[in-house]
């Protein structure tokens, strides 16, 4: 069988789109093809059927923002309502840029920007990044976590005078101003009470 001819379809919504906008023909068409068998009793999200609620009802893109924002330890990450608007945003911007002819590389680049727009710099990760470049003699990388946690509170003030939301902050004087303030900060918090 000749496969060249058939198209590389990376993003479940270019294959509804592709099956005429049917999400159930996908799902129907192959039951009969690739079973797939579900043991509720070995299932992760039974056994954690609370923690993974929330998560449950997110569409892709809400479930890539929630991890996204887990994983960098920003505060809307128990904000279900931020996540839902955000990942509604960004669904509808994918489906208006392939209707437009956009092709599905250019779509999601465009949901991702509107998913993402604002979160690239968490105080988490902005610490995180001082602490090992900076501190890494110090503190050692299997007490980082705690260390991190512990501190980041204690320099929230220093965090409020810049515009994390800034896309391009990385890019600005006020970025090397912050990781300097960061820096003396981690100083006398480490003279003060150590790691």
């Amino acid at each position: 069988m000749d496969c060249s001819s058939i198209p590389d379809y990376t993003h479940s919504l270019d294959l509804v789109v592709a099956l005429g906008g049917i999400p159930g023909a996908f799902f129907f068409s192959f039951q009969t093809i690739i079973p797939i068998i579900i043991n509720p009793l070995n299932s992760k999200a039974m056994n954690n059927k609370k923690k993974n609620e929330v998560q449950t009802d997110f569409s892709y893109y809400g479930l890539y923002l929630l991890d996204y924002l887990r994983n960098n330890k920003f505060e809307q990450a128990s904000d279900t309502a931020f996540i839902r608007e955000r990942a509604d945003r960004a669904a509808e911007a994918y489906e208006r840029a392939r209707l437009e002819g956009y092709p599905a590389e250019g779509a999601q680049e465009l949901a991702m920007n509107i998913l993402l727009g604002g979160l690239h710099y968490s105080k988490h990760a902005i610490l995180r990044e001082v602490v090992e470049g900076e501190f890494a003699d110090d503190v050692p990388e299997d007490k980082q976590d705690g260390f991190i946690a512990g501190l980041l509170p204690l320099v929230d003030a220093v965090f409020s005078i810049y515009n994390l939301s800034d896309d391009n902050f990385a890019l600005s004087p006020g970025y090397d101003l912050l990781r300097t303030e960061l820096t003396g900060a981690v100083v006398l918090y480490i003279e003060e009470y150590g790691v």
